[in-house]
């Protein structure tokens, strides 16, 4: 049997002994008349307080949206912030590794280049679909951390569960899942495994479904003392006061947001549609997110055409396992007109 994983025990030591920082609005809860304990410009309110770096009612809302307690929320600027605290936390620069499962997003190779960490790579099976004793074979005495995207970028699709959770419970080290797309198939969630599985994170974002990737909003949730580690290492208002309040507003009106995910899956429908009637299109992979992985015979080609027409699409022939590829988020019933109407134009070489 898997000794219970000890998060404090991963944890680079100088982390463990860190004394964080205090502000202001950490040693004083509550609410006043008059703040005078922040060095804050007394004129121009709301905007001349320094928000709340615990971001304490937004969390509250989430936990009641997510089933989660305040205790196992960490809010970052985007996911990416939680992404480089990982790293920070567990990796010892120069002697720690990571393991991710590509082809996958591409942040987490750079924070582990940033970070002086070595990433090593698994390939998922060219069905995308993932291999969990592969996975785990790669892992060594200097993995610290394992990142797996569900549903995936740029492949699209959601990865099965048993067999990530099949990781989770063999691995001897943190394992990440990012699940930034989830809400375009919320089934494949692990979110409610969370209070149980002490050696996992789930990495959840308002960018996508929530349509609010401006105001740079990421979630991570995870057992309580591992988000103590990020929340002590963290810049101490990393959260502006402007996203608080738009992510506070977008929450309140939930409906609005499972609107804009129907709407979207919808679009997707009807894109797929069309490209699977081009004859240029060799495969047309399945989504389970907002966009879709398309194979075609000169993904240049098409790419420059696009361009010229003043669509942007994304050409991933570079990345593992999707040469020949595109990727095309789904966008409104306006804009896929647009890219349908020109991709019947196409004159394919």
């Amino acid at each position: 049997m898997k000794k219970e994983f000890d998060i404090s025990g991963m944890v680079r030591e100088n982390i463990r002994n860190l004394k964080p920082y205090s502000s202001a609005r950490d040693e004083f809860t509550g609410n006043a008349s008059v703040y005078l304990d922040a060095n804050e410009n007394p004129l121009n309110p709301p905007l001349n307080r320094y928000p709340d770096p615990r971001q304490q009612v937004l969390k509250q809302k989430l936990g009641e949206l997510k089933g989660q307690t305040s205790d196992n929320i960490f809010l970052g600027n985007g996911s990416d912030e939680a992404i480089d605290l990982l790293f920070r936390v567990f990796c010892e620069p120069g002697s720690d590794s990571v393991l991710t499962v590509d082809p996958t997003y591409g942040m987490y190779g750079v924070c582990a280049a940033i970070n002086d960490v070595e990433r090593k790579s698994v390939l998922l099976n060219v069905d995308f679909s993932l291999d969990p004793e592969r996975v785990l074979e790669a892992v060594d005495d200097s993995t610290r951390i394992i990142f797996i995207c569900s549903p995936n970028n740029p492949t699209s699709n959601a990865l099965d569960t048993d067999a990530i959770l099949e990781i989770v419970s063999r691995a001897p080290c943190l394992v990440v899942v990012d699940e930034a797309y989830v809400d375009f198939n919320p089934g494949s969630s692990l979110l409610s495994q969370v209070p149980e599985l002490k050696n996992m994170v789930v990495l959840q974002t308002l960018s996508k479904a929530w349509g609010l990737a401006g105001i740079r909003l990421g979630m991570a949730f995870a057992h309580p003392e591992l988000i103590g580690y990020l929340s002590s290492i963290k810049y101490p208002y990393n959260v502006n006061t402007l996203s608080l309040d738009a992510a506070l507003a977008a929450l309140e009106a939930s409906q609005e947001q499972e609107a804009m995910v129907g709407l979207i899956l919808e679009e997707r429908s009807r894109l797929a549609v069309a490209l699977e009637k081009l004859s240029f299109v060799l495969e047309l992979h399945p989504s389970d997110a907002n966009f879709l992985l398309v194979r075609v015979g000169d993904p240049t080609g098409l790419y420059g055409f696009l361009m010229e027409k003043g669509i942007i699409v994304r050409d991933r022939s570079s990345v593992p396992l999707c040469k020949g590829c595109l990727r095309i988020t789904v966008g409104s019933p306006a804009e896929n007109d647009q890219i349908i109407k020109a991709l019947n134009q196409y004159k394919a070489p």
